[in-house]
Order: structure tokens, then C-alpha cells, then sequence
């Protein structure tokens, strides 16, 4: 792999580049940069990627993401297929009674069509410590980008032409300098980079204490007719907010057992024998073997960076947006984050961007934080629901709760009017299992977006229901067409760095349009024909359905398959060139005076 330039003294480094932080947010930041052709540095404070589970679900706007850098096979090689992802459960405990069971993720007959409609891409499941590795094996593959662990970045200082950070090696104590034209902190909860920069958090920190255990056990007898990754437990005899969530690692023997200790019942996460009686009285069954892995206590917060960045710093992932595990959004909106800010890193190195378009990825991104953090609490409120629709309460006994649960099914009045409430606070849980608006359907109403006509209103629940648009900001509306024999996403269309015109018969000016906007702002438009029979067929007419303009027009998207721009028909081909200029913050570019 090549190394990063020296620069003045040779324990000094100069590059275009400095990310600060190695896992999925970091290592997906390297991973684009280098599909970008940006040299890049990235230290990490730990001596290797992730070592434990910590977070798993890849939802479907990840698996967009990672497809267009590459490692989307790898990924769903490696990872658990979304068919057992199907169920989330509530139980006692997973011998016990089961209380109530959830289609989830896009695979109940109600949703498995809209998720399937919606994107190319799978939800998956595959634990950071399997994920860091295949981003990592990406970018060394790449040679673009340095990778170097076991460095810890210190500080920063930064001018009107770039970023001075000072890094120490672990291994020697040595310390030397980076000099970057941008640095990108990904160094998650804590970060450093975002507390040099004296950036605020909003929100509230510390909300609950969580325990993390890792361990082995073969529950395949419990699980494995009721295939997911979510099994929630309510002990009998146990307050309701002492919650215990089994989170599968690998089917069915390789776990994450989540517990949130009441007061009452308090776990030392040092005690591996008291964690493993806790980890025996949610499974039910005493005789199952348990191997402890890792045992990891951590705080819950709900906090969101009051800035993104400031200067030519910028911040993602955890170091901006921290939440619950509920909805699984954190690492999703992670890698959502660098995709945002690499390419516009990219245009403004490159020089025909100017360097305002680095302001539209806090626009465009801190209203996304602020929503999964708020829905992400939300849910982790709704699970309260359960155990309250029950009848659970403080001070309960486990005979007591024993008897609601073995009549609930009972020809009561009292059960009846439970059951009800159950199936009530169960459907909620679609918020947390179901949330398609939520992932995939995000919309940048203020950045790098020339708007046109209103935000269309949504036809469904905004959060449970994706609605595809081309409304400038929205996400690409996937439709499946054919290149020759070959069957392609709109998706695949675009992305790869580029900005890409999707046009249909009778668009042929946006051919020069494009050219002239080359010519005069140094960014290339790749233009593409849909529904003609020298480029892409659109076999099914899906196109036709959602490209929301005429078969002249043009949907102009983003290097991160954002729609920029649309208009209705050819005649606005000369807008082009200024629309560009618009986008990128490029001074003097005006509209062509013909089309």
C-alpha cells in the first residue's frame, strides 16, 4: 500500500485526508474515499477492528451503500440472510410461555413486497467485529487510502489551508504531526475530535445502564422454529423495566444477551457467574451450557452534535448521534454519513466545487441524526408497553405474573380486554421492526438540492412506509431495467462518484447539455436513456411509473443516489450548466441562453 507523503519532518505526514477512528463509519469513509481516488490516512486508537458483536443490523439503504462501493456480495456472503431475520419474539423466557411474535424487517406478507419493491439491496445481519474486517480487506485491496492502528489521535489545529493533528503510536509512544487539507472524526461516543472542536452535545446522556454479554450457547431448540435476531424476555417475578433482550450473532449458537439491571436487581459485570445465573434464568433451561465471551456495561444515551463540523473538520457516526440499539440505526446512519460527506470531500479537492458544499452535509445529515435518535427512544419506550399490557407491575410476584400469563388466553373478560391491549402495544413494535420510511426513505430538504415543486405528502405512515419520489433530496427510486441481457437497478445506474442524468425518448438535448456543463463548471454529467433501445430498456415500465417527469425530462442525481435536480421536459436543458453551479457552489455559471 502506499504511504502518505512526508512532509517538513520525516516523522511528518502529508495527505489530502485524515480520518480519525476505524470502525464502521471511519472504515466506510476510507472505503469511499478510495473508490474516489482520494489519497487518504486513517488512524485508529485500537490495535485492530472491533473484537466484539456491538452493532448488527444492515438495513436496506446500507446495502445500497455498500453496493455501490462494492462490497455488497461480501457482506451478504458473510452475514445472515434475511429470511431469519423474520420474527421478533416476546417471551417469558424461551422456555417458558411465549407472550406474543412480530413479522419483522420487511418479511411479514403485509411488508415482504413494499421492501422488495423499494431497493435491489437485502437487510442482513452481521456483527461489526465480522463487518470491520471485509471494509478493511476492501480498502487495503483499493490502494488508495493508508490504514494504521494503534494510533492515537491527540489534537488538532487548523487554518484558512488545512488541519494539524498530532498522533501517537501506542506501540513506540512516538508522537508525530499530520498535515490533512480535511479531517474527518470518526471516532465515535466520545470522540475527541468533536470536543477539540468545542462542539456541544443536545440531549440526554446516561438515561439507562445497559450490560452487554457475548457468549456461546446452542438455543437452536428454542429459536430455530421462530427464526430472528430479537428474542425480548420478561422474567416472572421480575420488575417490567428489568428487561432482558437475547440478540442472535450467529444462528443459533453464538449470542449478545442485553440487559438493562433494575435497582433492585443489580448485576456486577465482573461477576461472570452471576452473569451467567442471569443469562440461565432468561433461558429458562439450566442445563444449557453458556460460554461467556465478553462482558461489556455501557451507558444509554440520546444526544445529537449541536454542529457537524466546523471549518474543515467534520464529524459522523456516534460522534454526532448516539441512541438506543432499538430500530438498529446507529451504524446504518454511521455509513450514511461518510457516503454523504466523501464525495463532496472529493469535488472540493478536486477544485471545481466550492468549498460551501461542505456545509451542506450538516444540513443535509443533523436532521437525519436528530430523527433516528427521537425514534430510536421511542421504540425503546414502546417495549415498556408489553409487560403494562399484561399486567405486569412492581412488586409482582413470579407466581402472580405465572398466572397472567398461563390465563391469558382464558375466556375472561380480564384476558379478553389483555389480549386486546397486547395486540396494541405488539403492533407498536412495528415502529421499531418495520420502520421502512425510516431507513430508506430520509429526504435532504436544505443542501445540495435544487428543490422544484412541494415535498410530496406522504400516501402511508411516514415512518413505516417508504414512498418513492424524485423530488429533489429524496432517495432514487429503485426500478429494475436491462442493459442488453443483463438486469440492473436504477441504482446501479448511478452512484460510483459520479452525477448521473436519467432521461427517456426525445430527451437527446440533455446529451449536449451535459456537455456544455463539462465545458464550463469541470464536472462531467453521465447521461443515460431509459426506454430506448440504445441504452436502457425499462422492461417492465417501472421507470415509467416513477420517474415523476415527462419521457423527456431528467432526473439529475447525486454521487450518493440523492435526486439534485428534475425537470418536466427538454426545454429546461439549458438550465444545466447553472443548476450545477448551484449545486456545487461554483461562482459565475449561469443557465445556457438556448436549450
Amino acid at each position: 500500500m502506499p504511504a502518505c507523503d512526508p512532509g517538513g519532518d520525516a516523522a511528518d505526514v502529508r495527505v489530502p485526508v485524515l480520518v480519525v477512528g476505524g470502525g464502521p463509519a471511519g472504515l466506510a469513509a476510507s472505503l469511499a474515499l478510495s473508490r474516489y481516488g482520494v489519497r487518504h490516512l486513517l488512524v485508529n486508537k485500537h490495535r485492530g477492528t472491533a473484537h466484539t458483536p456491538r452493532a448488527h443490523l444492515l438495513n436496506q439503504r446500507t446495502g445500497e451503500i455498500f453496493r455501490d462501493l462494492g462490497v455488497e456480495r461480501r457482506v451478504l456472503d458473510r452475514a445472515t440472510p434475511p429470511e431469519l431475520l423474520a420474527n421478533h419474539v416476546f417471551m417469558s423466557t424461551f422456555t417458558g410461555p411465549e407472550v406474543a411474535r412480530l413479522d419483522a424487517y420487511g418479511n411479514g406478507p403485509d411488508r415482504i413486497g413494499d421492501y422488495r419493491a423499494a431497493s435491489p439491496a437485502l437487510m442482513c445481519n452481521l456483527p461489526q467485529h465480522l463487518l470491520e474486517p471485509v471494509l478493511v480487506e476492501a480498502v487495503e485491496e483499493a490502494g488508495v487510502g493508508e490504514l494504521r492502528f494503534g494510533q492515537e489521535f491527540l489534537s488538532l489545529a487548523q487554518d484558512e489551508k488545512g488541519v494539524t493533528a498530532l498522533v501517537r503510536d501506542r506501540g513506540t509512544g512516538r508522537e508525530y504531526t499530520v498535515r490533512a487539507d480535511y479531517l474527518v472524526g470518526a471516532d465515535g461516543a466520545r470522540s475527541r475530535v468533536l470536543r477539540r472542536l468545542g462542539l456541544g452535545l443536545t440531549g440526554a446522556q446516561s438515561v439507562a445502564r445497559a450490560v452487554s454479554v457475548w457468549f456461546e450457547a446452542d438455543l437452536s431448540r428454542y429459536a430455530a422454529h421462530r427464526p430472528g435476531i430479537l428474542y425480548v424476555g420478561a422474567v416472572p417475578g421480575r420488575p417490567p423495566t428489568d428487561g432482558r433482550v437475547f440478540v442472535s450473532v450467529r444462528p443459533w449458537d453464538e449470542w449478545v444477551f442485553l440487559t438493562f439491571p433494575h435497582p433492585d436487581t443489580p448485576l456486577d459485570p465482573e461477576d461472570h457467574e452471576a452473569v451467567r445465573a442471569r443469562i440461565l434464568e432468561s433461558i429458562g433451561d439450566d442445563s444449557v451450557s453458556v460460554r461467556i465471551k465478553d462482558v461489556s456495561p455501557w451507558d444509554v444515551n440520546g444526544t445529537v452534535a449541536e454542529r457537524y463540523g466546523s471549518g474543515r473538520v467534520f464529524c459522523v457516526g456516534d460522534a454526532v448521534h448516539q441512541g438506543p440499539p432499538t430500530n438498529g440505526l446507529g451504524l446504518n446512519s454511521a455509513v450514511a454519513d461518510s457516503f454523504n460527506l466523501c464525495w463532496k470531500l472529493k469535488l472540493v479537492l478536486d477544485g471545481p466545487a466550492g468549498p460551501e458544499l461542505l456545509d451542506t452535509y450538516h444540513s443535509e445529515r443533523h436532521p437525519v441524526g436528530q430523527q433516528v435518535v427521537d425514534r430510536a427512544f421511542r421504540s425503546m419506550a414502546d417495549l415498556l408497553a408489553v409487560p403494562e399490557a399484561l399486567g405486569f407491575a412492581e412488586g409482582q410476584s413470579a407466581d402472580e405474573q405465572r398466572r397472567i400469563l398461563e390465563s391469558l388466553h382464558d375466556d375472561t373478560e380480564e384476558s379478553r380486554a389483555r389480549a386486546t391491549a397486547l395486540t396494541a402495544a405488539t403492533r407498536r413494535m412495528n415502529y421499531q421492526v418495520n420502520a421502512h420510511g425510516v431507513e430508506l426513505g430520509y429526504r435532504y430538504r436544505d443542501g445540495a438540492t435544487v428543490p422544484d415543486t412541494p415535498e410530496p405528502d406522504a400516501d402511508r405512515d411516514p415512518e413505516l412506509y417508504y414512498r418513492p419520489t424524485t423530488w429533489p433530496g429524496a432517495h432514487l427510486p429503485h426500478a429494475w431495467l436491462e442493459d442488453g441481457r443483463r438486469a440492473l437497478s436504477t441504482l446501479d445506474v448511478v452512484g460510483r462518484g459520479s452525477f448521473v442524468l436519467l432521461t427517456g425518448p426525445g430527451g437527446t438535448g440533455w446529451h449536449a447539455a451535459a456537455r456544455e456543463t463539462a465545458r464550463r463548471t469541470g464536472v462531467q454529467v453521465t447521461v443515460r436513456s431509459i426506454g430506448t433501445p440504445d441504452d436502457l430498456r425499462d422492461p417492465y415500465g417501472q421507470w415509467a411509473r416513477a420517474r415523476e417527469v415527462g419521457p423527456d425530462g431528467c432526473v439529475l442525481v447525486r454521487p450518493d443516489a440523492h435526486v439534485a435536480w428534475r425537470a418536466a421536459d427538454s426545454g429546461r436543458a439549458g438550465e444545466l450548466p447553472g443548476v450545477m453551479a448551484r449545486l456545487l457552489r461554483i461562482a459565475g455559471v449561469e443557465a445556457t441562453a438556448e436549450s
